[in-house]
């Protein structure tokens, strides 16, 4: 892969094999699975997938619900593994994915920030050194002694976006993130997301609003049914999106 490509995705494809019959256990799933009576039908999620993106772009992934962009993600950050196809990445990733989806809901805040750190491979000492910063950004201090099990998922959500941007990625990778908590976090949020940009991070970003598709992206793919049906900038790729809507 050339030095000045971030991320290479070539010909992925992922498949599923659902069940065609409702299964209300585990014992009567391998009963089921032993006499052949359970039946799968393949769902190609993602096929055919293939772009490149340099240093320093911004991709905007559009499609209606179902399209195959949450699955596309989860393969580029390396929680799938494609079925078919390769993805070559230069760098750090963060992914925000699902963000607070980590957490034990029966740890307090505080104990849930050294867990989901460590998850996401940071020191003890790291997370020590940004203790205050994580929590002063996600706005929880008076919550963070409190069981996690008694936060909304709101809330849960503004902890794990201050954990997972305390890193310097060489890749960012965001789904749905910036919708996390009220108008002010939302606003805090993306300008976080802003700053990190300009220390060069390449960003794919998922979202249902093309506004913050135009502010954040300069470029931008379309997915319908787990293909790319458009791509390139972001206004000729939002042309075609409005027709499919």
């Amino acid at each position: 892969m050339e030095e000045h490509i971030a991320l290479e995705v070539k010909d992925v494809g992922m498949k599923f094999r659902l069940s065609t019959e409702k299964v209300d256990s585990l014992k009567d799933y391998v009963i089921g699975r032993l006499k052949k009576q359970i039946q799968f039908q393949e769902f190609w999620a993602l096929k055919d997938i293939s772009f490149q993106l340099e240093k320093g772009d911004r991709l905007g992934i559009l499609g209606l619900n179902g399209a195959g962009k949450s699955t596309l993600l989860k393969v580029i950050a390396g929680v799938l593994k494609p079925t078919e196809g390769t993805v070559h990445t230069r760098g750090k990733i963060a992914p925000l994915l699902e963000l607070g989806a980590g957490f034990d809901k029966q740890y307090t805040g505080t104990e849930n920030i050294y867990l989901y750190g460590a998850v996401l491979g940071y020191s003890k000492k790291f997370v020590q050194e940004r203790f205050d910063e994580i929590v002063d950004f996600s706005g929880l201090r008076s919550f963070i002694d409190i069981p996690v099990k008694n936060y909304s998922s709101g809330m849960r959500s503004r902890l794990g976006f201050a954990i997972a941007t305390q890193v310097d990625p060489d890749i960012l990778i965001l789904d749905e993130v910036l919708a996390v908590g009220d108008k002010d976090f939302h606003e805090k949020s993306e300008q976080k997301i802003l700053e990190m940009m300009d220390r060069g991070a390449t960003v794919l970003f998922v979202s249902h609003s093309m506004e913050q598709v135009e502010r954040i992206c300069n470029k931008a793919i379309l997915l319908e049914n787990g293909r790319i049906v458009a791509s390139g900038s972001v206004s000729e790729v939002q042309r075609v999106y409005q027709t499919r809507k």
